[in-house]
């Protein structure tokens, strides 16, 4: 981790150094000893953890996190010799708030704070990125799509999905190898990413490939069944009999 010392009495910040050398997996990148060389160090983006005291000349630590967007906010660290501002700090979503004088443990403690406040943001940032690549572009055809499943995403091909139901809050894609993967989205959304060219609604909870479709079996009530080249038989609504009405005899 890049660490970012602001403290406007140099024995301070030379005392935070001294025991950050101790630390295998962090390095000092910068010191500060005023509000808004504080301010200019962070905007550059050069720190991933900001040791951050109060008392500043110009403006409080509090001032200058208000100061930063939250989108561009490093972590945190309040380190002071006054209890009184705790409640403003975590207000600013500070990861610790170290009172003055600290020991190495109490230090160590923060910076463990701190690496699992970096991890989980990168992790929602990868979760963010991996959403909008899941997007389907509106005016473009998919080659593949990401399906998020058992805690990891898998992606397939349009012409690898047979068939896919409804399962209460979850469907279910049955693949040509055999596969089923489950997910959490409802059949609806899957049904306007995989689109309406290859693919058709022919029930409340279930989509078939059309060149999947083998035959159409009359019943004795007027419906139809739909029989996949699986082997796999899906009764057809009467109300969402969709493009299917393309495959069926004049009259029927």
């Amino acid at each position: 981790m890049r660490i970012l010392l602001v403290d406007d009495e140099p024995l301070a910040r030379e005392r935070a150094r001294a025991m950050l050398a101790r630390e295998t997996d962090v390095s000092v990148v910068g010191e500060c000893g005023s509000a808004h060389e504080a301010l200019d160090a962070i905007h550059a983006q050069i720190a991933d953890v900001v040791l951050l005291d109060i008392n500043l000349p110009g403006m409080t630590g509090i001032d200058v996190v208000n100061a930063i967007a939250e989108s561009q906010r490093p972590a945190i660290i309040f380190v002071t010799a006054h209890e009184r501002y705790a409640v403003d700090a975590f207000g600013v979503k500070a990861v610790d708030y170290v009172l003055k004088p600290f020991d190495r443990e109490r230090l160590g403690q923060a910076l463990q704070r701190a690496r699992e406040y970096l991890k989980s943001r990168r992790v929602a940032e990868l979760e963010s990125k991996i959403a909008s690549l899941l997007e389907r572009p509106p005016d473009r055809k998919p080659e593949r799509f990401g399906i998020k499943t058992d805690g990891k995403v898998v992606f397939i091909r349009p012409d690898e999905i047979w068939w896919i139901e409804a399962a209460n809050n979850y469907s279910i894609i049955h693949l040509s190898d055999g596969r089923r993967l489950m997910l959490r989205e409802s059949i609806g959304a899957l049904e306007e990413r995989v689109g309406s060219e290859e693919f058709a609604r022919i029930g409340r909870s279930t989509i078939v490939r059309l060149d999947q479709v083998q035959e159409l079996q009359p019943t004795e009530y007027g419906d139809y069944i739909v029989v996949l080249r699986s082997g796999v038989r899906l009764a057809l609504s009467r109300q969402l009999r969709g493009r299917l009405d393309l495959f069926l005899p004049r009259g029927s």
